[in-house]
């Protein structure tokens, strides 16, 4: 057993489903205080984060990931239990083996062999880690770089641990992310019965146009790194489970993944004109007035660390271990590299196969947990060994 699977398998045990840190970071640090790093432990709100440096050196590269997970789901579908760790075929099963747990590991010992050759590296190294990634995020990475910001202590390089490989170890590194907004927009209505429409107003009958041209827009061509922005409606919800009753209001949930290419106000204001657009045409055909909220959240907006010496050593590392030139890619979701990369840092994120995260069953190939190590350790050697 190598010692990166040894402490995969140790924070894997943990159930540490969002905020739920499980006493993973404490493990981690433990071995971290070990070899010399300087720990703050910083819990804000239910949250565990703790940021951990060796060296005053300047350039200061950081890893950073989080020890939270998603819920395991039904457990009657899982072939082995998800917090207990378990190989079969080669793979490794559990929850978080991929996401992150496994990336944690390989970062640690990474630390710790890079250390016992380069007792002295010509810059610093250091980790962030929080329990609130799966979660809401805002008592996590974010607070952290807040804190680190305030002080004036500022990340060069950051590689993020998220899984970012689709077929194989190595062959995608993530260099950037695309922005999320999501919507909420409200459409007031009268309820009645269905016998007397004209008594009422409908919103499901008024939100079909809306729903048409939103979905049919296209907001933009996308940017030289990143895919066309994607409209999506995740829910919508009305009526008062009868069939004999006309709905009073409508609601509607909805996200863009949204490129660069395209801002916050560009397209809440083109969804304004889109709602206002169709609810005119509503009173012109039916003469009913309706009435509308809109509410915005946005999770982050988009990044992006173009080739640059962070991508050169990772890639580097990559191409030393594997024999793979990893693509650079910007798809995904988002990650907590949205809140490091606004300070001025470069970021990346490269970590294990992505293909069963979230899913029940999650899994990496065991030999994979090594081989990350090696490629962390050397990516360390490139830039502050």
């Amino acid at each position: 057993m190598s010692t990166t699977l040894d402490l995969a398998l140790d924070l894997i045990r943990r159930p540490s489903v969002t905020p739920d840190d499980a006493d993973c970071q404490e493990t981690m640090i433990a071995r971290l205080q070990t070899i010399g790093f300087r720990v703050e432990r910083l819990r804000f709100g239910d949250v565990e984060n703790f940021w951990a440096r060796f060296g005053d050196r300047e350039p200061l590269f950081a890893f950073a990931g989080h020890t939270d997970v998603v819920p395991p789901g039904p457990l009657d579908r899982w072939q082995s239990p998800p917090f207990v760790p378990t190989i079969r075929d080669g793979y490794l099963y559990g929850r978080g083996t991929a996401d992150m747990k496994s990336s944690l590991a390989a970062m640690i010992t990474a630390c710790e062999r890079f250390l016992a050759t380069h007792p002295q590296p010509r810059g610093s190294i250091a980790l962030l880690i929080t329990s609130d990634e799966e979660g809401a995020a805002v008592d996590g990475t974010v607070k952290v770089v807040e804190r680190l910001e305030a002080r004036g202590e500022k990340i060069r390089w950051c590689l993020v641990g998220e899984p970012s490989c689709v077929a194989q170890l190595g062959d995608t590194i993530k260099n950037g992310r695309r922005g999320s907004l999501n919507g909420r927009l409200v459409l007031r209505g009268t309820q009645g019965h269905v016998a007397y429409p004209h008594l009422a107003q409908n919103p499901i009958h008024a939100a079909g146009a809306i729903l048409t041209a939103l979905s049919d827009e296209i907001w933009d061509q996308g940017h030289e790194f990143f895919p066309p922005t994607s409209f999506q409606i995740s829910n919508l919800r009305s009526g008062t489970g009868a069939d004999n009753v006309i709905p009073g209001d409508l609601e509607m949930l909805f996200n863009f993944r949204f490129s660069p290419a395209v801002t916050v106000e560009q397209l809440q204001e083109r969804v304004r004109l889109i709602v206002e657009t169709g609810l005119l045409n509503e009173e012109i055909k039916t003469g009913q007035v309706f009435q509308y909220a809109l509410e915005w959240r946005l999770s982050g907006p988009p990044f992006f660390t173009p080739p640059g010496d962070l991508v050169a050593a990772v890639a580097a590392a990559i191409r030393a271990e594997t024999g793979l030139e990893p693509a650079l890619s910007t798809s995904g979701g988002t990650s907590d590299g949205r809140f490091i990369a606004p300070t001025g840092a470069q970021v990346i994120e490269f970590g294990l196969l992505n293909a069963t995260i979230h899913k029940i069953d999650e899994r990496i190939p065991v030999d994979d947990l090594e081989r990350l190590s090696r490629i962390y350790e050397s990516v360390l050697v490139r830039l502050v060994g």
